[in-house]
């Protein structure tokens, strides 16, 4: 399992994206829409393989029957760090060794993109929404490789929680991902062309 990439969630994209294009002082690149769950996104391409995504509910998309992905349902209030999603070769044997709620795969297309995510019924994650989402990826596309480089590299990323050793103790060592107890949040640290920053 490896970290893929990080969500900031807002009650429009303009907000999220607006978000990260402060902290990091980095404009965002065009994304696309996620028809099956009705939000659109903008990205920002990180060094390491990683990318950043602004997510929000696409205001034009029709009614869904299912709930969205990242809890983006219940979403209210300022914009913020609100998800991180972890790469892994096998989505089905992963799931068969975390706890339930972490979701069902789903496949998923944007444009030459295809993928599988997997999804809890009620779209919320374990751990208060801060368990990883995780990703199966399908052939050789991957975002971060059709994103410019913005020169911003994720030093790393702070998960807390009240549970967090427990968190730690199922998902194992991840490069540049840290648990610290405390009141569930994430906690992202760059490096970027204007120096160190913080998203959160």
């Amino acid at each position: 399992m490896l970290l893929d990439h990080l969500a900031v969630a807002g009650e429009t994209l303009e907000e999220a994206s607006a978000h990260i294009e402060q902290a990091l002082g980095m404009p965002l690149q065009a994304g696309g829409k996620h028809d099956a769950f009705g939000t659109h996104n903008r990205l920002l391409g990180l060094r390491d393989g990683l990318y950043l995504e602004a997510i929000a509910i696409d205001p034009q998309a029709p009614k869904l029957k299912r709930t969205r992905w990242f809890d983006l349902d219940r979403f209210s209030g300022q914009p913020r760090l609100t998800n991180w999603i972890c790469r892994v070769s096998d989505i089905q044997a992963a799931l068969s060794i975390f706890p339930d709620g972490v979701g069902q795969p789903i496949d998923l297309t944007r444009g030459a993109l295809r993928w599988q995510m997997a999804v809890p019924p009620n779209g919320r994650l374990p751990f208060d929404n801060l368990f990883p989402a995780l990703i199966q990826w399908h052939g050789d596309l991957h975002p971060a490789r059709m994103l410019q480089d913005s020169g911003c590299r994720l030093r790393r990323l702070v998960v807390f929680h009240p549970d967090a050793l427990d968190l730690a103790r199922l998902l194992g060592n991840l490069e540049t991902v840290v648990f610290d107890t405390g009141p569930a949040a994430l906690r992202a640290e760059f490096e970027t062309p204007h120096g160190p920053r913080v998203l959160e």
